[in-house]
């Protein structure tokens, strides 16, 4: 949905505009192409491997650093307000594709989990050493895997003997839990899981929403395409009510207060069919387009 999140920025050619999820770069190219001379785009990627798809362009500066950073990293270069801010959350292709990143279910690897190769704990580090209780919050929580008690007990009893080591190891651990007739789907939940524990998905999340509410120009705007439930469930939330839970906050005189955002588009706006042929990792995308109050 390359075009749908550009023209949901709805760019001004002079103004400043910050890409948070760089990755391969689409997405910033085909922005650049709508900037004029004096517009600026910041884009954000705390992946080493990103620095291969630098963009030649002098309106174009990458900075190597999570979004949740966003906010200070822009105050230092002296460029707020901004008025637009893109996020494609998840994944790369990238990511996907290289097999020691350890990401996808269909290679064998060492279980390395991290978008941030340089820092951070490692999801066979999570497997071997977290408690059987953190192990079954974090499956029911960010993968809600239904099986999440047995399969937590089924890890613990496993590593007692010896360390889980590799992607190869974790599906032979899992073996008897894992339902036939959905075995990728139950595998990818588990990844699932393990990902955004490693890289704190959820929290960034959160904290960059909150610094977007800060720094866009009134009449900003704020596009987030999201791939799993948890994090739509979080930018619908927060666009609509100004929190993550969904509540209306209210005054002492019942106004609802604190919502900073609104929503441009009612409902998310998902893939084609066609785009979903040509594209299968895009079928469960879902794009939020949102205008600063």
């Amino acid at each position: 949905m390359l075009a749908e999140c550009i023209e949901g920025l709805g760019i001004q050619p002079e103004g400043i505009y910050v890409d948070v999820t760089f990755g391969g770069g689409g997405h910033s190219k085909a922005l650049l192409k709508k900037l004029g001379e004096q517009g600026v785009l910041v884009a954000f990627d705390q992946d080493p491997d990103a620095e291969a798809n630098r963009i030649a362009n002098p309106a174009f500066i990458l900075v190597k650093d999570n979004f949740r950073f966003m906010q200070k990293q822009l105050q230092q270069r002296n460029l707020i307000p901004v008025n637009g801010i893109l996020a494609d959350l998840g994944v790369s292709s990238h990511q996907f594709d290289v097999a020691e990143r350890g990401f996808s279910i269909r290679f064998d690897h060492h279980l390395d989990m991290r978008m941030n190769t340089e820092s951070g704990i490692t999801a066979r580090e999570i497997l071997n050493t977290y408690s059987e209780k953190d192990l079954v919050n974090i499956f029911s929580l960010y993968g809600e895997v239904k099986n999440s008690k047995q399969l937590a007990a089924t890890i613990v009893n496993s590593r007692r003997n010896q360390p889980i080591q590799s992607s190869t190891e974790l599906r032979s651990v899992m073996a008897s839990l894992v339902p036939k007739a959905n075995e990728n789907q139950y595998l990818a939940q588990v990844y699932q899981a393990l990902r955004i524990e490693v890289n704190d998905e959820l929290s960034a999340l959160r904290e960059m929403l909150e610094q977007a509410s800060d720094i866009l120009v009134s009449g900003g705007r704020l596009v987030v395409m999201s791939y799993h439930s948890l994090e739509d469930r979080l930018v619908k939330n927060f666009i609509a009510k100004g929190n993550f839970e969904g509540d209306d906050h209210k005054d002492f005189y019942g106004n609802v207060v604190g919502v900073k955002f609104r929503s441009i588009t009612k409902k998310p706006v998902v893939p084609t069919a066609t785009e979903v042929k040509n594209n299968p990792r895009s079928r469960s995308a879902k794009l939020r387009i949102a205008e600063k109050i």
